[in-house]
């Protein structure tokens, strides 16, 4: 994951230096729609014994932002209902949907000439859905998930004018994403996705 970052890093980094020169007026605008590129990376932590994790992936994925101020500025990112298999100590064992919106708070910096970095703090709700087990697991533990999960994120990021209204967009977030697993009515322990998430994309501010 950390060389992931860093490749993004720098790939943002020489795309910065191309584009400068066209994007040396102030792009302003109350609002920005982004369309983005997100790889999940799951933290996977289990207390049930059994090894749980689900797959990492990359899909995609829109926000808005409405900026109340040139500082300040809510975001909300959507997209569809995720699927990932289930899996106990890299066996699967199932598959489960997951829709994760985010709702963040974000502190813009305007100092910086054409390069925006911003930070934020939120809260994530993710419904789990179409919960399915193989049936082997079902006759033997009789398995459920709590639905849903309520958790903070914390994100940092940066956009990158490219003249006309358009940017380029970084963004990392790490989220709180949980739910309680259930053998019959009994609670078998938690299982901690905790995500990171790491997305690339481009917008349009107006």
């Amino acid at each position: 994951m950390t060389k992931l970052i860093g490749l993004t890093a720098l790939a943002l980094a020489l795309a910065l230096a191309a584009i400068t020169p066209l994007a040396q007026a102030q792009d302003t605008g109350n609002w920005i729609v982004r369309g983005r590129a997100l790889y999940l990376d799951s933290a996977n932590k289990d207390s049930t014994g059994l090894g749980l994790s689900v797959n990492n992936k990359t899909f995609p994925e829109i926000d808005f932002t409405y900026f109340y101020s040139p500082n300040v500025a809510v975001e909300l990112v959507l997209t569809y209902p995720q699927k990932h298999d289930i899996r106990s100590n890299g066996n699967n064992i199932g598959t489960l949907k997951h829709l994760p919106p985010t709702l963040s708070l974000q502190y813009h910096f305007t100092d910086l000439g054409s390069f925006r970095p911003y930070v934020g703090l939120g809260l994530n709700y993710t419904r789990f859905s179409s919960v399915s087990f193989a049936p082997a697991v079902v006759a033997a533990l009789k398995p459920s998930l709590e639905k849903d999960s309520f958790g903070m994120s914390l994100q940092v990021g940066v956009d990158v004018p490219m003249g006309g209204g358009w940017l380029l967009n970084f963004d990392v977030k790490k989220v709180r994403l949980e739910t309680d697993v259930f053998s019959g009515t009994t609670k078998a322990g938690t299982f901690k996705v905790d995500p990171t998430l790491i997305s690339l994309g481009v917008g349009k501010r107006f």
